[in-house]
């Protein structure tokens, strides 16, 4: 393990660019991996769970390369093309991959083994294997629906409808891939809307996508099976999830002033930033543009007091990964702040809202779980801090709470930054280059 302690800083000045976005990196792989001809792709997340997913491609038959100059190159195989991997795929800690990847597989005649690191091998699996059993897959797993697993895909894949039980962009995605190589229609109902990125880059790769609502407020995505994917260029956005360490630093910092250049702001996504705005947060949205289909703008953050929140259940989508951060916020902020409906906190690397709940306590704020709400008492102010984080293998609690440090009276050490570099490889020296105090503990 290598622990990391961040201690009080002062006034943070600067403008960064934070990592590609996780999510679109993931699809702008997988996507050009089944296109025809060779996806070019500029500002892919250079981390340790978007490596898996090109490893896993590469096992699979598309050539998938990084070049000297930053971009990547993706030469597809075409929509059904993907080979039989002849070992066994370690997806490591991204379930971004192993659900998705479910997906892709399911629906060609393979057999494909799975597993990855101990936080992955406890994460839920069946949720992904149940509709794409309807489709004529079968998964040989752990108990509780755990990985490693098997999938057999089939040869005579079968279109479905299918209503997620609960809101799942990963789940959706598996059902809307492994629809390309379905014949006729597949769609997947969403009681409540969850980030479109697999929709918008098939587009973008020219796939028949349909997106509508019904009376009941539900959505319906529809993709046409068996389509003419062209590669594509793809410029992947920074990803907003990333960006909140440095912006909600910048809040918590007196006198700050930073800017988070090019950050992916699509509205189901940019729940974080409705948030902060609630609670008297200072960012301003500036060079709002559109690249490669999602909406992408620079977010310039200055210091200053923040107001408590109310934080309803329908919102948690478009933020779910972003609650660590935020509750170091509402730390911090003026009042009671309650963040309902965070069920899937609970099976994401680590049980969040247990780690939020006790890493809060031993840093001096007094934070409760009541059924699938968090509370958190604001102090109004820094808490104490001097504590030390169990991170669990959980890279956003790591660089959550030690944002925390860099505003509280005392230092906050973790005890594992390693784990860092699942999505934000860069991350101490980019928040050090703005005058943040993060180091080796000891």
């Amino acid at each position: 393990m290598t622990a990391l302690t961040s201690g009080t800083a002062s006034a943070l000045q600067g403008t960064v660019r934070v990592p590609g976005d996780k999510s679109i990196s993931h699809r702008a792989l997988m996507i050009g991996a089944i296109a025809v001809g060779e996806t070019v792709i500029e500002g892919l997340l250079e981390s340790e769970d978007v490596h898996a997913t090109a490893a896993a491609l590469r096992a699979m038959g598309a050539a998938v390369r990084a070049e000297a100059d930053g971009r990547w190159r993706v030469r597809g195989v075409g929509v059904g093309g993907l080979a039989e991997p002849e070992s066994v795929l370690d997806l490591g800690n991204s379930g971004t991959s192993a659900r998705l990847l479910m997906g892709l597989v399911a629906t060609q005649d393979m057999t494909t083994h799975m597993t990855g690191d101990a936080s992955l091998c406890r994460r839920p699996m069946a949720r992904v294997a149940t509709p794409l059993e309807r489709m004529g897959a079968s998964f040989l797993m752990r108990a509780g629906g755990r990985m490693p697993l098997v999938v057999q895909g089939t040869a005579e894949p079968v279109p479905i409808v299918y209503e997620t039980p609960v809101p799942s962009a990963q789940v959706k995605s598996a059902i809307i891939l492994a629809g390309l190589n379905t014949p006729g229609a597949t769609t997947v109902i969403e009681r409540a809307p969850t980030r479109d990125h697999t929709e918008l880059m098939l587009r973008h790769f020219g796939a028949a996508v349909a997106v509508a609502d019904d009376a009941d407020g539900r959505r319906h995505i529809t993709v046409g099976g068996w389509p003419e994917l062209a590669a594509r260029p793809v410029i992947v956005p920074t990803d907003p999830s990333s960006a909140a360490f440095p912006a909600v630093a910048a809040l918590l910092v007196p006198g700050s002033v930073v800017t988070v250049t090019g950050v992916g702001m699509n509205p189901l996504r940019a729940g974080l930033y409705t948030t902060l705005a609630e609670m008297g947060a200072d960012v301003t949205l500036a060079d709002r543009r559109i690249e490669a289909g999602e909406p992408v703008a620079d977010l310039v953050v200055r210091g200053g007091r923040l107001a408590a929140v109310d934080v309803p259940a329908a919102r948690a989508p478009s933020m779910i990964d972003e609650y660590p951060i935020l509750a170091v916020a509402a730390a911090f902020a003026t009042g009671r702040s309650r963040f309902r409906g965070l069920a899937e906190l609970r099976v994401k690397e680590s049980d969040r809202l247990a780690a939020i709940e006790t890493g809060l306590a031993a840093a001096g704020v007094a934070a409760t779980v009541e059924g699938d709400d968090l509370v958190v008492e604001g102090r109004g102010g820094p808490p104490r801090g001097g504590c030390r984080i169990a991170t669990n293998l959980d890279h956003r609690i790591a660089m959550a709470f030690l944002v925390l440090g860099l505003a509280a009276e005392r230092p906050v050490e973790i005890d594992d930054g390693r784990v860092i570099d699942t999505s934000f490889p860069g991350f101490v020296a980019v928040m050090n280059g703005l005058g943040a105090t993060i180091g080796p503990a000891g």
